[in-house]
């Protein structure tokens, strides 16, 4: 493409290359993977959110509850207190969101980053067996479930599906690279 400087009537010569990062990532896949790529920036924005107010007072008090009646979980408190176990969540979070930013440009971080994001989900989807009042009793039990922690953690179950999607693109993305 010929355009005219803006300091000189010469033609000056514009090109644009495309893909200048050469994105091997599950989104760059064929058909409806491009799609993926809104499941990808949805979870950053949700474990940069969620990871960041894990370093606060008002969220370690909040999840303490979730952790203290998990079996998967409860140790944390154990070890290292309300705000530690929530500081500790909070690191894996952000570790999350990073490994997904960067399975952007690179395809083992994005099978990384899916793979810490099923197992979040994985083990949040635990809590509606373990955390007490999920089942809404003036409701008549289970399947009523309450607003706060039931339908809550419930939204987890699609979090996790996006996780499994992506994983599953990112992994097939990954292993079509090998075999190059």
């Amino acid at each position: 493409m010929s355009r005219t400087s803006l300091f000189t009537s010469e033609p000056v010569n514009v090109s644009i290359r495309s893909n200048q990062f050469n994105l091997q990532i599950a989104e760059k896949g064929e058909g409806s993977f491009s799609l993926l790529a809104f499941n990808r920036w949805a979870l950053i924005i949700i474990f940069l959110w969620f990871g960041g107010m894990k370093f606060t007072a008002y969220e370690a008090q909040g999840i303490a509850p979730l952790i203290a009646n998990s079996p998967i979980m409860g140790w944390l408190h154990t070890l290292f207190g309300i705000q530690g176990a929530s500081y500790v969540i909070g690191i894996l979070e952000l570790g999350t969101a990073a490994a997904l930013i960067l399975g952007a440009f690179k395809p083992i971080f994005s099978v990384l980053g899916s793979a810490m994001s099923i197992a979040t989900y994985a083990i949040t989807l635990t809590f509606f067996f373990t955390t007490p009042g999920v089942a809404e009793m003036t409701a008549g039990g289970l399947p009523a479930i309450s607003a706060m922690p039931g339908q809550f953690l419930l939204k987890d179950l699609v979090l996790l599906a996006a996780s499994v999607t992506l994983f599953v693109a990112s992994f097939q993305n990954l292993r079509g690279g090998f075999r190059r």
